[in-house]
């Protein structure tokens, strides 16, 4: 089964930038320019030291686009035409959004390239780098529970698209995506340390600058997981049938 939504995830991108020259490459230089001009600016707005903030700001970025694009398409998980067409497992379609935008981001990540070549001297590839395949393994796996989820609410009110999309730019501003947790003083650290974009981010952020997520951050992605299997597995049996009629 996961040749077929690997295949189709590879062919919806495939046809979004078919007749393109760089193909899905323009994924790269749009998020390297993005991160280049959000890092020199916000750099100096925030007067942070830019061999350090870089590296920071990039690995968030690129965990960041992926987190808050799978969110954003999940809200029309299940509205493809094929579900009324086709019988075909429901969680193949969750998992089509899931591995496609996986393969992107690892198109993506070659904007770390440079970081590590112009800041070698404070971010360095080592071993902890590695952990990124299980912290991409953590948020595939939180992506097809809290998927299944969205999905049936957006098949159900169509409205949740548009307030999602709301609220994903709240989130971000609240997320430490840009700017460095250390600015906040003690009493507002409850801001980050609750979220749990946050801890998804950093099981991504932190392999990428060479270092290991905290027992903070292990600790509220083990219980967001465990809520988001445990809600799944109780909505979609549930609510399986339904789905169908609501497309």
């Amino acid at each position: 089964m996961w040749r077929i939504w690997s295949m189709l995830a590879y062919q919806d991108i495939k046809l979004r930038y078919r007749r393109s020259v760089l193909g899905p490459f323009w994924l790269t230089i749009s998020m390297g320019i993005t991160v280049g001009s959000m890092g020199y600016l916000y750099g100096h707005l925030f007067h942070m030291d830019l061999d350090h903030y870089y590296p920071f700001l990039v690995s968030g970025m690129l965990a960041w686009s992926l987190i808050s694009t799978i969110v954003l398409e999940y809200t029309e998980g299940f509205s493809d035409g094929l579900i009324k067409q086709i019988k075909l497992p429901y969680s193949l379609f969750i998992h089509r959004i899931a591995c496609r935008n996986i393969f992107i981001f690892f198109h993506n990540i070659l904007v770390m390239v440079p970081i590590y070549v112009i800041f070698h001297h404070s971010v360095k590839i080592n071993l902890n780098t590695l952990l990124v395949i299980p912290g991409l393994l953590i948020i595939y796996l939180n992506a097809i529970s809290y998927g299944l989820i969205l999905s049936m609410i957006g098949a159900r009110y169509r409205d949740i698209s548009q307030i999602i999309k709301s609220l994903i730019q709240v989130v971000f501003f609240i997320t430490p995506v840009m700017w460095d947790p250390s600015v906040l003083g003690s009493n507002r650290k409850f801001i980050f340390e609750f979220n749990p974009f946050y801890a998804l981010l950093q099981c991504v952020r932190e392999p990428l600058l060479g270092t290991t997520p905290s027992l903070k951050s292990l600790a509220m992605i083990t219980f967001v997981t465990l809520m988001g299997l445990l809600l799944c597995a109780k909505l979609f049996s549930r609510y399986r049938a339904r789905i169908v009629y609501l497309l």
